[in-house]
């Protein structure tokens, strides 16, 4: 019971400084979550470490059910949400969580954390140089059904890695065009939609390996879960406060370069 309750407060530790991450730059607790998590759980034994890092997955992908929630209500009360194209959007995404969620299940150890370091090496690579200067060419959206098959890619990506989606739609949605505060708005909504399918079918592919009784539901966490949501959802507002104090570009840099490090962690462990 001790390890389970000092298991508890690292998730809260890692929660706060998580959200805090999460609302400052804007990105997915993932990215953090994932490598962190991975190594809590192996410290503490809690499961067969060939399947340490789809547990830190699913328990991320839970956690960001309930940040992404608070986050959109926020950008919806301010108009940030392009409903003209976020059905179509969300669709896309559910649709590539859900599929994501069943398949990793069935993947190597190694593959997922190839994906992984692979995707959060671009992500860093992306966020390293995102305050040069983008470029001016207009570029419209593409038809509703192409815009779906991308974003059921996009989703499906986010799901297989634990994240919310934002480093991924964000990204796709500015090359078309569209208004960085629309784009993380309609990337906060469907945040929602990829932690709930991806949640989905991690729990129904993950409970042939385990039990409820024994604190997963499927390959989610339960005591992780609830130790990261209970101070991320507090310190997510604090961080996008501290946007207006803190030199944001200079710590999206400075971050960058711990995401490569934790990367190449994950890739070689």
């Amino acid at each position: 019971m001790s390890e389970l309750i000092l298991l508890f407060v690292y998730c809260a530790l890692l929660g706060s400084v998580v959200g805090f991450l999460a609302g400052l730059l804007g990105i997915g607790g993932g990215l953090v979550i994932v490598p962190v998590l991975s190594s809590i759980l192996l410290y503490f034994n809690m499961l067969p470490p060939e399947q340490v890092v789809i547990a830190a997955v699913a328990t991320s992908l839970a956690s960001i059910l309930f940040t992404s929630t608070s986050s959109a209500i926020a950008h919806h009360k301010n108009g940030n949400v392009p409903w003209d194209v976020a059905p179509w959007i969300m669709t896309g995404v559910a649709l590539g969580a859900l599929i994501s969620g069943f398949l990793a299940a069935l993947l190597p150890e190694n593959a997922v954390r190839i994906v992984f370091a692979v995707s959060v090496v671009l992500i860093a690579i992306k966020m390293f140089y995102s305050s040069k200067n983008e470029s001016t060419t207009q570029r419209q959206l593409p038809n509703k059904g192409i815009l779906t098959v991308l974003t059921t890619i996009t989703g499906g990506l986010s799901a297989m890695i634990g994240i919310g989606g934002g480093a991924l739609l964000v990204p796709l949605l500015t090359f078309f065009s569209v208004d960085m505060k629309k784009a993380i708005g309609c990337a906060s909504a469907c945040g929602i939609v990829i932690a709930l399918f991806g949640s989905v079918g991690y729990i129904s592919s993950g409970s042939a390996h385990f039990a409820l009784s024994d604190g997963f539901a499927g390959f989610v966490y339960l005591p992780a879960l609830l130790g990261i949501v209970c101070t991320s959802w507090f310190t997510a507002p604090m961080g996008a406060k501290a946007t207006h104090h803190l030199p944001v570009a200079t710590i999206k840099k400075v971050f960058a370069v711990l995401l490569l490090v934790m990367a190449v962690n994950m890739a070689v462990n």
